[in-house]
């Protein structure tokens, strides 16, 4: 498997896709989600799931972000159905971390499509003035600095409690994740889709999805510092190997996982 740029997305296809996964990541690395979460995204191409990781830049309209990547990411989606699927219908489910879930709640809110479920890891939904730290200095200043995200926090909570329409969601939280918001919008994603709604409590931190492989070589002799580099790696992929079975028994809870 090799990725490949397709109309902005990166895009990595397995030889016997079962369903698609579109991929978005986190504000300050989802400029390269290919790169940055790419042992996540190729586990799960491992297993059959067609990956399209679409990035952008943040800026303060997310819906505008919103808008752009699921433009991007019908592109690809097209492209996969004419060259690799043949026309043959495949279920899209979303994932995102961090923002990527906000995007995903949005295009889910504000955009006819069809999904079969999404993903939702690590979500927050902080104001502009504590999610980016100049914007709160350079308030007490001036009022004119007083900006705030598109839509604002209390409006996003409004959209998905009103319009979001993906009925089948797992929301993953990390135990030692200290702005993740995952238990307000579980409150409100039960509310709306009770029976379709699952919360996974997993160990790791708000940057445990951007583990990557630790290519922790031993010499001839193993030595205590081998024993520790061993050690940090085993401590690494326990994380990262509980998310991505997390993940891949909720997409399919009859698959074994090779």
């Amino acid at each position: 498997m090799d990725w490949q740029e397709v109309s902005g997305n990166w895009i990595l296809v397995p030889s016997r896709p079962t369903a698609i996964v579109h991929f978005l990541g986190g504000a300050f690395v989802a400029a390269a989600p290919q790169v940055t979460y790419r042992w996540l995204l190729e586990n799960l191409a491992r297993q059959g799931y067609a990956i399209v990781a679409t990035p952008f830049v943040n800026t303060m309209d997310h819906t505008a972000i919103a808008r752009q990547v699921l433009q991007n990411f019908i592109v690809a989606q097209d492209y996969l159905q004419t060259n690799v699927f043949k026309k043959r219908y495949q279920p899209v489910y979303g994932i995102g971390h961090s923002m990527g879930c906000k995007l995903h709640l949005l295009i889910g809110s504000l955009y006819p499509q069809e999904r079969a479920g999404n993903i939702l890891i690590s979500f927050n939904n902080f104001p502009a003035r504590r999610s980016i730290p100049l914007v709160e200095q350079f308030t007490q200043f001036s009022p004119a600095f007083a900006v705030e995200f598109v839509p604002s926090p209390e409006e996003t909570n409004q959209l998905i409690e009103r319009q979001y329409q993906v009925r089948r969601n797992l929301l993953i939280k990390f135990n030692n994740d200290d702005i993740d918001q995952t238990k307000d919008l579980t409150e409100a994603l039960l509310n709306r889709f009770p029976d379709m709604t699952a919360l996974k409590i997993l160990k790791g931190s708000h940057l445990t999805p951007l583990g990557q492989e630790v290519g922790w070589q031993t010499g001839s002799i193993f030595t205590p510092l081998d024993a520790i580099g061993q050690l940090f790696k085993q401590e690494v992929y326990r994380d990262l190997n509980q998310l991505r079975d997390a993940i891949l028994l909720w997409l399919n809870p009859l698959s074994v996982r090779s």
